[in-house]
């Protein structure tokens, strides 16, 4: 249990951030939403949190604001207290895949920033009252083999963003682990539309010909390796990349084998 932690999770008011806050919550945890444009969702998720048992708030900010960042941050501590979880879920995803030279450069600067400078400053800026308390939980949010750095043609701002934040995760879990801090990065399959509100027990009847699990990924599949990760006793699980995708690889179609009755 995390009893009385406080967690800052971003883009939480759907999908796998939503999911993300409700499972903390249920571990005891205070819970601080974030969202940028879905402020009715925040509100009903922050009043279901509540009916938990735990203190809720839902701020409005863009991550790949530095000044929002500030005081997203500000007003966490100022209501509820310093942050000891910060689940770094939000950042800008296009899609349509294109050429790298047919992006725009707003776009580019934009996936940069929303993806990898935003997380980092939103951990610099926590990082001090977590040394404080000799205790801390960082996740940042990745994709399927993104430690490899493998080139991913349509993807290449997205990625790059993405791999730059795979060095940073190992990098800052390294630096903090002294202090009780640990940093890992879970990288979710290819988990769309409704299924990343929904439970491992709604989807496990569903098929999905694209994943070599057979069934499609759900919100708690997610939510729940993070649950791990925050643990008081993970403490030894710090700088690794963890992959949650039923194994589908997303920048390699996965090729049905063949039949393996013959």
């Amino acid at each position: 249990m995390l009893k009385d932690k406080i967690a800052l999770i971003t883009g939480s008011a759907k999908g796998l951030g939503k999911m993300t806050a409700l499972t903390l919550a249920e571990q005891g945890c205070d819970i601080a939403l974030n969202y940028v444009h879905s402020r009715e969702e925040a509100e009903e998720l922050k009043q279901r949190i509540e009916e938990l048992g735990v203190r809720c708030i839902a701020v409005q900010a863009d991550i790949s604001d530095a000044a929002q960042i500030e005081e997203l941050v500000r007003q966490v501590e100022s209501r509820l207290g310093s942050a000891d979880i910060v689940v770094n879920n939000a950042g800008p995803f296009i899609r349509q895949r294109r050429l790298f030279a047919d992006y725009t450069k707003e776009e580019i600067l934009s996936l940069v920033q929303g993806n990898l400078v935003g997380t980092m400053l939103l951990d610099h800026l926590v990082l001090p009252a977590m040394r404080h308390k000799r205790w801390g939980r960082i996740i940042h949010f990745g994709y399927g083999h993104a430690a490899e750095a493998r080139a991913w043609p349509h993807r290449a701002v997205y990625a790059a963003a993405k791999t730059g934040l795979v060095s940073f995760t190992k990098t800052l879990a390294v630096e903090e682990a002294p202090f009780g801090i640990t940093v890992n990065m879970v990288c979710p399959g290819d988990i769309r539309g409704d299924n990343k509100e929904k439970t491992i027990a709604e989807v496990s009847g569903l098929t999905d010909g694209e994943t070599p699990r057979g069934r499609p990924g759900s919100g708690e599949d997610i939510a729940r390796v993070i649950r791990y990760l925050c643990h008081e006793d993970s403490d030894f699980i710090t700088g690794n990349i963890m992959d949650v995708s039923g194994g589908l690889d997303p920048i390699r179609p996965w090729i049905e084998p063949a039949n393996p009755k013959l």
